[in-house]
Formats: structure tokens, sequence, C-alpha cells
């Protein structure tokens, strides 16, 4: 007799089928984990289990993603009670759900942000900004970052600054790359807080030099996701954005990976350096799982957006109820609170991973958002991809799911969902350890 779990595991196909079949019909450029990939078939708290049945615990989120547990009960049970009732009509007929979280967001959002734009991902919400503040200000010209990641489409890929995510010819005219506060690694040689932010104060002469001086605005993650989880010191974007907004543009906090308490203590990610942003772009953990994003915005700035629009699936009934339904369980348990105290711990754990190994080059980030970036030397900082690699084959072994990132392919990424304890962390780290250990 099986118990509820491994009867849950039982799939249709073999590993081996999964695996062959996701080869033969999905385009190749869909990139997987590992040598072979790791066909899982069910997610349940702070773990994810494999066709075998193994057993994963889950530190990677899905990327970013999974906010509130795999299958958080309570979520599930309103999506469930929303799918019995009404599915989809559509942006063209307002539902209860999608005003409902519209409202929501516009509590928790930074101050005088009331507007939202539901889309169905972050390349989308990240879309609409650009078009909104293109709108508001009528002017053409985007500032985003160096490392950036902003998703896949045309525009979106225009604004990434990694090669090996550009497809095609995602060239944008009218977007010009600023640099971030990558501290590990200045681009000018020098060392927080001697550098008096010479990175933040070169915003100027980029705007001087490579804009027309007239910006239409400067996108921004707080903390940099697939960049590696660069993480700005506190002065950074009072300076960036200030220059920015002198020239006439307006601020976009990209919080896809940054928001919902993920950085500990506050809802969104930029509160943390006591900026308030013009518009706001969210998705990933705002749903757990589910395909939702959302543009939020000052009401002047949402009202420069004229004629007609609509989004055939963001903010659909289910969608909507899954993202209040998060939102509420984050608030409800305390979460936020949780990510910081919780990823306090981590930090103080991953530390000490650092002191033991010399591969170690760099821990960073914020609350539940922590990364490593290793290097072959700590001196000359060559980044150490290959044992990156190598590492995420013996986590496997570990069954412990870690994210990898950075322009070098070298970093890290950590991001548990934001219910995890220290007992968990304390687990992910004796996992962790061993895999550095069998290097």
């Amino acid at each position: 007799m099986k118990n509820p779990v491994e009867a849950k595991i039982q799939t249709g196909m073999t590993r081996e089928e999964i695996i062959r079949k996701h080869r033969e019909y999905l385009f190749p450029c869909v990139a997987t984990y590992y040598k072979e990939p790791l066909p899982l078939v069910m997610g349940k708290g702070h773990y994810l289990y494999d066709t075998e049945g193994r057993e994963y615990l889950d530190f990677f989120g899905g990327i970013v993603t999974i906010s509130v547990g795999h299958c958080n009960p309570e979520v599930t049970r309103k999506i469930n009670e929303q799918v019995e009732k009404l599915q989809h009509v559509s942006t063209l007929f307002p539902t209860e759900p999608i005003v409902a979280l519209a409202e929501r967001i516009a509590q928790i959002a930074p101050l005088g942000l009331k507007k939202s734009f539901f889309t169905n991902s972050g390349t989308e919400a990240n879309e609409t900004a650009i078009l909104l503040a293109k709108a508001y200000t009528g002017r053409q010209e985007i500032i985003a970052l160096r490392h950036a990641y902003s998703g896949r489409s045309i525009m979106a890929m225009a604004l990434t600054a990694h090669s090996t995510w550009k497809q095609g010819m995602a060239i944008t005219p009218g977007v010009v790359h600023a640099h971030n506060a990558y501290c590990y690694r200045c681009p000018f040689g020098l060392t927080y807080p001697s550098c008096e932010i010479a990175c933040a104060r070169d915003m100027e002469e980029l705007i001087q030099t490579s804009t027309t001086g007239q910006v239409a605005g400067f996108i921004a993650e707080p903390i940099q996701g697939v960049g590696g989880f660069i993480t700005p010191p506190k002065e950074y974007f009072q300076i960036t954005v200030d220059i920015v907004r002198k020239h006439g543009g307006i601020f976009i906090s990209d919080e896809v990976q940054t928001g919902f308490g993920r950085t500990g203590g506050k809802w969104w990610g930029i509160e943390q350096y006591g900026i308030e942003p013009d518009v706001i772009t969210c998705a990933k953990g705002m749903a757990n799982g589910h395909p939702i994003g959302a543009t939020v915005a000052r009401p002047e700035i949402a009202d420069s957006m004229k004629g007609l629009t609509i989004s055939t699936f963001g903010g659909n009934p289910v969608t909507a109820t899954a993202a209040k339904a998060v939102i509420d369980f984050i608030e409800e348990e305390h979460l936020k609170d949780n990510a910081a105290q919780v990823g306090a711990y981590l930090r103080d754990r991953l530390e000490a991973l650092k002191e033991k190994y010399p591969l170690i080059g760099d821990v960073r980030g914020m609350g539940l958002m922590q990364a490593l970036e290793l290097v072959k030397d700590r001196t000359t900082k060559e980044p150490a991809r290959d044992e990156l690699a190598s590492l995420m084959e013996r986590t496997r072994e570990q069954q412990l799911i870690i994210g990898k990132g950075g322009l070098y392919g070298n970093v890290v990424r950590l991001s548990p969902p934001l219910t995890i304890s220290r007992s968990d962390v304390d687990e992910a780290i004796r996992r962790l350890d061993a895999a550095f250990a069998a290097l």
C-alpha cells in the first residue's frame, strides 16, 4: 500500500521518456540544469520529488518564484474554489478577483503607486513599464544596468546586459546601459566606501555622452537576479535615481525577483534603499508559480497610456485569486519578518562556508536571496565556472536544489521559500558543505 506522497509521484512516463520527449519536441534553446536533466513530478512545501520518488530540498524555488512553499494548501484551496466558479473572461469584463488583487497591491505598494496593469509574466510587465515611461514623458531613451536581466522578448533582451541571454537581433535603439554597483568586481577598480559610489555618479556622464539628454526612464533590479544577486550599497539608488529624475526620466523598479518580501522585512526590494519608485514591475513570487505579472504605477503615469488595450490572460480570475492568496498568506504568517530573520541566519552559515572553502570569493544578497560567487583564486578573482558546474552535480547527489547565475556562470543562487526555518537552513548547509567537500 503506497503512502499518499508515493501515490502522487506516480506518472504516466518514465524518467527516460520525459527526457527523450523534451529533447524531441521542445526548442533546444530551452535550458535545463545538470549533465542529465532532472525530471520532477511533485512538489510539497520545501521539497521536490523526481520520477523515482527521490526527495530534494528546494533552495532555489523555481527561480525565486515559490514564495510560500510548493502546493501551499491555503493558496491551493482558494485556487480550486475559483476554478470551480469562473476561470476566464479576459480583461473586457471586470471580475471581483482582478479588482480585489489590484486593491490589495495598492495597499502594499510604495507610496503613491495605485494603478495596476496585469500580464502573464515579468517580461510582459517590463515591456509595459517601458511603454508607460515613453508615453508619460514623450521621450524614447531608456537606461538599464549592466548585468541586468529583464526577460525574453525583443525589448526585454535589449534591456538585458548578458550576451548569453540575448537571442538573434535583440538590439533596440535608444537603450543604454549604466554601471551597476558590482562591488566585488568594481569596474573602476575602487573599494567601497572610499569609492564614493563612483559607479552611481557615472550616471551623469552616461546621460550626457550616450543619450540626447532627454531620457524617458531608468529601469533597475534592486538586487540583480540572473546577474548573480548583485547587491548595491545603500547609497547607489539615491544617487542614480536623483540624476535620472533631474534629466526628466522616471524610475522603474524591477521587482520581478525582489518583490513580495523576498529581501526581508519589507514588501519591495527598493524599499531597502529608501527610494519611492514611479513604477514597479513584479511577477514570479507574486503567485507562487502561477503565471502572472503586474506593472504598478502612480495614477498620473498610468493615465498617460491612451487608446485601447487588453490583456487576454493577464489577471484572469484564477491567477488573480492565487496572487491575492499569496499576499494574504505572506502577511498573515509574517513571512517578511521570517525572510529577514532566517535570511540573516542563512547569511551567517554561508559566511562560515566561505571561511572553510577558498573557492568561495564573495557572499552577498539580502533576506532569502543569497549568493556565493566562486573563484579559482581570491586574489585574481578568476571565475570558477567549471567548478560551479561540478558543484551543481554534487548538490544534485546531495538532493539539494540550488540555482546558478552571474555573467561568468560562477555564482550560486539561493532563494528558498519564505516559509523555511533555521532547521531547514541547517540541513541545506549540511548538504551544501558535503557538496563542496566532494569537489
